[in-house]
This record gives structure tokens, C-alpha cells and sequence, in this order.
């Protein structure tokens, strides 16, 4: 049987209650804790599913388990750490993933260090990833593994991570498919067997962008403005160099007196590529979306239909300094040039490309046009299921 000391973040919904049962029945000495990282109700949309609620569920599953049982503060880092990048990042027209943020400053930081304070050998959580360990010439190296619940999958969430923090990081469910795991929490009589999987931001929940956003970023009126897609040539063969990435790939393909304006919105950093709720702007056969946001001018420029060339570009460029190796062994070395697999958002199906490496940063080519290329968003890249790096796209 085994002794070692293993904290799980119980967050009071079923994976995480899964995940706990599951270290127990391995022999594991397991206590639950629960993280507060966020108090406040301005722009949510899911009072009724607030912390307080989560945490009564998080109890009862540690007294079902028979588990000892903490609760943690961590609001303070929290705010500071996630809430506060993601004001900075959308005033200056990016948009930020507060949950890869939220894993990396916060689950695998702050709360590991708590972890360790308790004694804990390891950090476990109901994430749907899995964690293996290879050993390369001699060298382990801690492999982040793609979750077997293809729909469910989250490494994109901790495609932060690095080595230490693997090496001390449990994912107990990460092998199992989610009916599994309801099947499992129904057959144990948990009380979160049925319970709603949360949604939205990362400890915060559903929110109205725009009105959480308020809470620092300023209301001001601009203008939107239509570009039709006759204006914007696509070009089908782009040169594979990368000098002439900047032209092809993060240029938006239009002159902006090109276009009309059509209507007003309330500040360009509320808004994001590729969105289309929010606009309230009628008249259009087809729905109307965000090609780009011009947060100087507070401008939002857009285009009718879904497949409207303006949401699509070949590729995007991640600067050095925010370029991340969870396999160090495969960092790039100027000149270098792999192909991979990559993902610009969650849930988004891997996309093959090249990334050819700079001294700047890390240029992406991809083998066929992505829609919705984001600055502010994290690209990831893998080699089959394996997550190998990642990095922040400019």
C-alpha cells in the first residue's frame, strides 16, 4: 500500500470527487482542499453557483471519503496574479486564457506550495490530461499526456507547466472517459455525480464580458466598421520563408478607409476575433463577426458570414521571451525549423504546421489557414498525444 501524502484540489464538482475516491482506493494518504480565488459577483452570470455552494459540495465529499479537509485563500494572489493580466491584456485589444493563467500562477504555484507546506509528496487534480515519465539517454523527463476523453481533453489548460511542477502533479481521471466517471461517482454514492460541469472563467464562472471588464476598463462609443469580403484578396500559395512572415501572417489583408461604417459599440477592447454576440447590429443575411479590434482609434472592424476571408490567417508569431518548453530537451534553436501539431484554443482540433525558429521568436506556419488567430491567446503545440511546448501569440 502506498503512504505518500497527496493534497487534491476538491473544487465540489465531480471530477475532482472522482479523482479523490480514486487516489484512496490506490493507497494513497489524501486530503482535500479547497481553493477560494474568487469572492466577488460584478458581471458574473452564475450567482446561484457561487464558492459557497461549491465549498459545502467539496466538504461532503472529503466526509464521504473520509478525507481531512481544508479550505484556502488564495483571492488576494488571485485578483493580482490572473483578474488584474486579464484587465492589462484587454485594454491593449489582446485577449488572455485566464485558465491557462489560473493553472500556471495559481493550481500549480501557489496551491502546490500549500500542498507542500501539508507534507504532500504530491499535487492531484480532476483535470482530463494524463502524466507519464520517460527516461531520455539517462535523463526522466515528466511527458504531458492528451486526456483519453478526446471531447473532455484539457492539457491546452496546462500547457504552462513545466518539468518540477509535473513531477509533483497527479491526474487520477485523466485515463477515463466522462461517462466513466459519473458512472464511477454514481456506483460511490458522491454527491456530485449529476452536477453540472462549471462554466466560463476559471474560479469566476460565466460572465458578461463586457460588464466584468467595467469593473476598471471605461465604456467609450466607436465606431464598427463592415469590410466586405471582395476586399480582401486570399492568397493560396504563401512563400514558406520566414521574412515574409510579417506581410502574410499578421497584416490584416485590407485598407481600413476601405470599408463602411455600419453602427456603434461601446470600447474595441470589450470585443475579440472571430466574435459574434454583442454586435447588435441587424440588416445582414448572414451573422456579422469580429475581424479586428483597433483599441487606439477604438475601432471594430467586421465582416458578414462565418467564412469571410478576414478570419483567416496562415500563421502567427510567438516572441522568444514567451516561448515555453514543457520538453526542454525539445527547445529550437534559431534556424531550426519542426513540424507539429497545434492548438489555438480549447477544444479546437490540432492543426499541422511548421514552426520555423527565429532569434525574435517563433514563427508558425500552418498547412492550411486558421480561423481566428488571437493575440493575447496561447498556442500549443504537440507530437501525437504529447503536449511539447507552448507560447503567448502576438
Amino acid at each position: 500500500m502506498r503512504k505518500e501524502k497527496v493534497v487534491i484540489g476538491l473544487s465540489g464538482g465531480v471530477d475532482s470527487s472522482v479523482a479523490a475516491y480514486l487516489l484512496k482506493k490506490e493507497g494513497y494518504d489524501v486530503i482535500g482542499v479547497f481553493m477560494i480565488n474568487w469572492k466577488e459577483s460584478a458581471g458574473t452570470l452564475t450567482a446561484g453557483c457561487s464558492w459557497e455552494d461549491d465549498v459545502i459540495f467539496a466538504e461532503m465529499i472529503a466526509k464521504k471519503l473520509d478525507i481531512p479537509f481544508h479550505v484556502v485563500d488564495l483571492s488576494d494572489f488571485y485578483r493580482k496574479r490572473v483578474v488584474d493580466y486579464m484587465f492589462s491584456e484587454y485594454e491593449k485589444g489582446r485577449t488572455p486564457n485566464p485558465d491557462v493563467l489560473c493553472n500556471r500562477e495559481i493550481k500549480f504555484d501557489l496551491f502546490m506550495d500549500k500542498a507542500i507546506e501539508l507534507g504532500a509528496k504530491y499535487v492531484a487534480t480532476g483535470h482530463y490530461c494524463r502524466r507519464d515519465v520517460a527516461n531520455i539517454n539517462g535523463k526522466i523527463y515528466y511527458r504531458l499526456l492528451a486526456g483519453t476523453d478526446a471531447n473532455k481533453d484539457q492539457s491546452y489548460f496546462l500547457c504552462q507547466l513545466n518539468q518540477d511542477q509535473l513531477s509533483k502533479s497527479l491526474f487520477p481521471v485523466g485515463h477515463l472517459l466522462k461517462p466513466e466517471v459519473r458512472q464511477i461517482a454514481r456506483e460511490q454514492g458522491l454527491i456530485t455525480a449529476e452536477r453540472k460541469d462549471s462554466q466560463g472563467i476559471c474560479f469566476v464562472g460565466k460572465v458578461d464580458l463586457p460588464v466584468f471588464l467595467q469593473q476598471k476598463l471605461a465604456a467609450k462609443k466607436g465606431n464598427v466598421i463592415e469590410i466586405p469580403a471582395s476586399f480582401i484578396s486570399k492568397k493560396k500559395d504563401y512563400p514558406k520563408v520566414p521574412q515574409f512572415f510579417d506581410k502574410l501572417c499578421f497584416t490584416f489583408p485590407y485598407k481600413p478607409w476601405n470599408g463602411k461604417v455600419i453602427g456603434e459599440h461601446n470600447g474595441a477592447h470589450f470585443y475579440t476575433i472571430g466574435q459574434r454576440k454583442g454586435l447588435n447590429i441587424g440588416g445582414f443575411e448572414a451573422p456579422l463577426f469580429v475581424l479586428a479590434t483597433d483599441v487606439v482609434r477604438n475601432i471594430i472592424y467586421v465582416g458578414e458570414g462565418k467564412e469571410h476571408p478576414g478570419l483567416y490567417r496562415p500563421g502567427l508569431f510567438i516572441p522568444g521571451e514567451d516561448i515555453h518548453w514543457i520538453r526542454p530537451d525539445f527547445a529550437m534553436e534559431e534556424g531550426e525549423e519542426h513540424v507539429f501539431h497545434f492548438r489555438i484554443r480549447y477544444r479546437q482540433p490540432l492543426e499541422k504546421g511548421t514552426i520555423f525558429m527565429k532569434n525574435e521568436g517563433a514563427y508558425v506556419l500552418f498547412d492550411d489557414d486558421q480561423r481566428g488567430i488571437t493575440s493575447g491567446q496561447f498556442a500549443a503545440w504537440y507530437l501525437n498525444d504529447e503536449l511539447i511546448g507552448s507560447g503567448i501569440i502576438k
